[in-house]
């Protein structure tokens, strides 16, 4: 039996087809998501020519959409987003700043991005700059830059560095021998203490 079969879309599937296609697939796809939620049915050349109509009309909105995703695309170059957090001395964030956050952020600026369009590979978590991708599709790809800022200036620690996960990176630091002075006071008497002491010591004989 062969393991994939050909079906005919009857809606949109991101990353499969539009409406009208047909598509070939694995069965078990087909049996467990496809068919059962009435996504697909097996073509046949009537049906093929009774959905000719939804699939132009599905076509011409995929054509508006990817304008106007390219003319955001271009009111995103450049751009930088800067989101205040509250943090540790160290930078640490209280909490973190996620997909949702950095797609609010940039509809509130009036850019409409989706948050499964904000590319985080994971979690912001601590203060500093980050290139964060925005991706509509494979050729439909930009970067932005996000600031993040603590809500009050922070304690310098020159000594203390970070990895982009926040943990603290220990540093082995060297340090210089001191060598203590000998000090005479206790030690073993001079020359000169030596010669005083036998002089007296004639005298009083």
């Amino acid at each position: 039996m062969a393991r994939h079969i050909e079906l005919l879309l009857l809606k949109n599937i991101e990353h499969l087809g539009i409406v009208g296609d047909v598509v070939r697939v694995k069965r078990g796809y087909a049996r467990n998501y496809l068919l059962p939620h009435g996504f697909a049915e097996v073509p046949t050349a009537s049906r093929i020519a009774m959905l000719e109509e939804d699939r132009a009309k599905a076509m011409a909105e995929l054509a508006s959409l990817r304008s106007a995703r390219e003319n955001l695309l271009e009111q995103m170059v450049e751009v930088t987003l800067t989101l205040t957090r509250s943090c540790n001395d160290q930078g640490v964030l209280y909490g973190s700043v996620t997909q949702r956050d950095i797609c609010d952020a940039l509809q509130s600026n009036g850019l409409d991005v989706g948050a499964r369009s904000v590319r985080l590979a994971a979690a912001i978590r601590r203060i500093g700059t980050y290139p964060v991708p925005i991706q509509f599709d494979k050729d439909l790809r930009t970067e932005i830059t996000v600031v993040v800022e603590p809500d009050q200036p922070l304690e310098e620690r020159d000594e203390m560095e970070f990895d982009d996960e926040g943990n603290l990176i220990i540093k082995e630091v060297e340090a210089a021998a001191e060598t203590p002075e000998e000090s005479s006071e206790g030690g073993q008497p001079s020359e000169d203490d030596a010669g005083t002491e036998s002089a007296e010591t004639t005298e009083a004989d």
